[in-house]
């Protein structure tokens, strides 16, 4: 998905407007008049609204695929690849704070694409979960329910935005108290 330069000043407008109205409450015209051109002009860059959100949910949806690829071709220890895979994915988050908002909290409202953006998450989740059971496999760690495990790691990861946000001096705390709350919940005594 390469965006021309327009599309990618309309994408961060859109990004900001999003953050502020939310999508649904979001209009093209909107999106127009804070890009100081006519809602009729913005059709020759975007075929709708919907295609922004998917720009941002597919975008930041690649993102954590590649990271997710480099973690599993990583040559480490079982618990360095655990600790390699929260570091990939909140530095997604990270460099993506408002992005990674909108994709967390927005992405129900993709109509055409939602059916794909949907199994596009499910292959990640199940991607995870299998590096997770195999970390677990290889480390002897006790593992009640891994796919649990694994929403319980998404779900913190993916609304650390939260933190982010609102402590923009103090990532790197930010990022290692998620990463050590994480990881000494999850293997307790064990780490």
């Amino acid at each position: 998905m390469e965006l021309k330069e327009k599309q990618i000043k309309i994408l961060e407008v859109a990004v900001e407007l999003f953050k502020e109205k939310g999508y649904m409450g979001s209009s093209v015209r909107d999106l127009a008049t804070k890009l100081n051109i006519k809602a009729a002009s913005l059709y020759a860059h975007i075929r709708s609204k919907e295609e922004i959100l998917e720009w941002i949910c597919f975008g930041v949806a690649h993102e954590f695929f590649e990271e997710l690829q480099e973690v599993k071709n990583t040559q480490v220890s079982p618990k360095e690849k655990l600790n390699l895979f929260l570091d990939k994915h909140l530095s997604v988050v990270l460099k993506n704070r408002d992005v990674t908002h909108i994709y967390s909290n927005e992405w129900k409202h993709l109509e055409e694409r939602l059916p794909e953006f949907i199994e596009l998450r499910k292959n990640y989740q199940q991607e995870v979960e299998q590096l997770i059971s195999e970390i677990y496999q290889a480390e002897n760690w006790e593992l009640k329910s891994s796919a649990f495990t694994t929403r319980f790691i998404l779900h913190t990861l993916n609304n650390s935005y939260f933190w982010f946000k609102r402590n923009i001096e103090s990532t790197s705390e930010i990022t290692d108290e998620i990463r050590d709350k994480l990881l000494f919940g999850l293997l307790g005594n064990q780490k």
